[in-house]
């Protein structure tokens, strides 16, 4: 994800490619990351961080406290650091960096074509001109939100960091119904990922609402109805709904390991 933003920010002419750093783990780590993105900086948690004015924290959640023991070694005061890390909250990270401007942000997956949707929030401490420059380097990646309860990023994990999987979930079990009925793989996945595409762009430019749009496809005694009586007698909203909560139950808990 942290390369994602990178590739983002240098598609829309944000970053210059001198002034982007790319940080490995280790000397064998950076020397992956420099073949893979040649031209690209590569080094390892140096002094040299302190020079930059966003550093973009993209390490794993269980990662964090050792990355932090040499982070805020080199921090200076006005930089702002941004966590993309699922569950960890500001004021730990402002605990553990011994840093305060510190926001907090979680993107997703289609970040990757920069058609992403990130909610984040921001510590008190934050400058607004740097709220500005932050929010800037977030929408390169699609669009952004702006929590100013950043409780609700743990809920943001949830519904937006994590729906992307639900989605593939539910065309994954397309296709295969599909491939019961006897297509092919390849007919049945074209069918359902055309579908997925017009229903989504049907949503996005139509007035109606989900309710309204459904209706006009469930015609009364057909065929689109009887699916919905067996999604509805098989609970599929609540338990998705269930699911939705699950993540969000497990980004708390992140915070506390």
């Amino acid at each position: 994800m942290g390369m994602a933003f990178a590739k983002s920010f240098l598609h829309y002419n944000l970053v210059a490619r001198a002034d982007l750093l790319l940080l490995g783990r280790h000397q064998e780590h950076c020397q992956r990351l420099t073949s893979a993105h040649p031209g690209l900086p590569t080094s390892e948690l140096t002094a040299a961080v302190g020079t930059y004015d966003v550093v973009l924290l993209a390490v794993k959640p269980q990662d964090f406290g050792r990355v932090a023991e040499g982070l805020r070694q080199v921090l200076q005061p006005g930089q702002v650091v941004v966590s993309i890390m699922a569950g960890i909250p500001i004021a730990r990270l402002q605990r553990e960096l011994a840093h305060q401007q510190v926001l907090r942000a979680m993107p997703n997956t289609p970040a990757l074509l920069g058609m992403g949707i990130t909610g984040f929030s921001a510590a008190p401490e934050v400058e607004r001109s740097r709220l500005h420059q932050v929010e800037n380097l977030l929408n390169a990646t699609g669009r952004s939100i702006f929590l100013e309860d950043e409780s609700l990023l743990d809920a943001v994990t949830a519904v937006s960091g994590s729906g992307p999987a639900y989605f593939y979930y539910i065309v994954q079990a397309m296709m295969r119904a599909g491939q019961e009925l006897g297509f092919s793989e390849s007919v049945a996945g074209l069918l359902v990922k055309q579908t997925m595409l017009g229903a989504y762009h049907l949503l996005n430019t139509s007035d109606k609402n989900p309710d309204e749009l459904i209706a006009a496809v469930a015609s009364k005694g057909g065929t689109t109805e009887a699916a919905l009586r067996e999604f509805r007698a098989g609970n599929l909203a609540e338990t998705l709904a269930a699911g939705i909560k699950a993540a969000q139950h497990r980004a708390t808990e992140l915070a506390r390991e």
